[in-house]
């Protein structure tokens, strides 16, 4: 091939490259909103948190007495989520969609996919959705190791899957479409990598 018009396509190449990489897109159709420590520009803050950018992780281990969320800047009403987190043993955090108000987060507002080994009541601790459907029994662990939540909402059906075992597969028609949030409560929290597919 003619050196200038390799030259030329391997311009083409690295162009469409930082192109995907800037709009996040292009994997499958999944965007990619947590990458590394890339990201917290793409959320808005609720609530007060210690939230940074370090370790190759979006992370926070403290903040006032409520609990502080980052915020999608986008609705979701039908879409799939893949979430790798590591959690402290002590850490109360979790996954929030379709959240009615974006500036009030909780778990009446919003579907909570629950991160929470020491739940005082494990019955809607880790691998639960909070006030809807049941952890499994014993209810899964999450703390001291990096994990993987995959986060299916079609309709009203709600699918969560931990680390491959999927923990929740339920119907709920209460809330069909808002933001994600992604919780600090307690303990240490990180998210390396955060990505949503619309369905």
């Amino acid at each position: 091939m003619n050196p200038f018009k390799l030259q030329a396509a391997g311009a083409s190449m690295l162009a469409a490259l930082l192109i995907g990489c800037a709009t996040g897109a292009g994997d499958g159709g999944w965007t990619t909103l947590v990458d590394g420590t890339r990201g917290l520009e793409n959320f808005n803050r609720v609530g007060e948190a210690n939230w940074s950018a370090a370790d190759d992780a979006i992370q926070a281990s403290s903040g006032g007495k409520d609990p502080a969320y980052l915020v999608s800047k986008t609705p979701y009403k039908d879409f799939a989520m893949r979430v790798e987190f590591w959690a402290s043993d002590d850490a109360n955090s979790g996954v929030f969609v379709r959240c009615q108000d974006p500036a009030k987060i909780n778990d009446e507002s919003c579907y909570e996919a629950n991160i929470f080994d020491q739940r005082p009541d494990p019955t809607y601790g880790t691998g639960a959705i909070v006030k809807v459907a049941k952890a499994p029994d014993p209810m899964p662990k999450a703390g001291g190791k990096w994990n993987t939540y995959e986060i299916t909402a079609r309709g009203d059906r709600l699918v969560l899957v931990l680390n491959g075992q999927k923990t929740v597969d339920v119907q709920d028609a209460k809330l069909a479409s808002g933001p994600f949030a992604l919780q600090w409560g307690r303990g240490t929290i990180k998210f390396r990598k955060v990505q949503v597919k619309a369905l």
